[in-house]
Parts: C-alpha cells; sequence; structure tokens
C-alpha cells in the first residue's frame, strides 16, 4: 500500500476514526434525547380530570 492510501483508512488513521467515533457519539446522544423528549411530550398530563367526588368523603363532610 502507498502512503497516501493508509492515510485515508479507517483503521490506519486514528485521528480520522476518533472524528468520526465523536460525531457519531453526539448525533446518537442528541437522536436519544431528542426521542425521550418527544415520548414525554406524548405522554404528557393532560389536565385535572372531572370527576364526581362523594360529599361523605371530602375534608368536611355533608351528610344527607
Amino acid at each position: 500500500m502507498s502512503e497516501q492510501s493508509t492515510n485515508k483508512d479507517f483503521t490506519q488513521s486514528w485521528v480520522n476514526s476518533s472524528r468520526f467515533l465523536f460525531y457519531l457519539k453526539v448525533f446518537c446522544i442528541l437522536s436519544f434525547v431528542t426521542g425521550g423528549c418527544y415520548n414525554m411530550y406524548q405522554h404528557s398530563y393532560k389536565g385535572k380530570p372531572d370527576i364526581e367526588i362523594q360529599s361523605s368523603t371530602k375534608y368536611t363532610p355533608e351528610y344527607k
């Protein structure tokens, strides 16, 4: 192999491989964070439901 082809080889050049792996890690972390935020948005709290509470179970109960 010539010197030119070994410089461009992924396994021979630690500078190129470390740069590639760094950007790959950054992309993976950003994609997981974005996916997690989207999932939390999809399953977010919808608000207080309108339910009827028995009057005898309130803090100040009302009996008939």
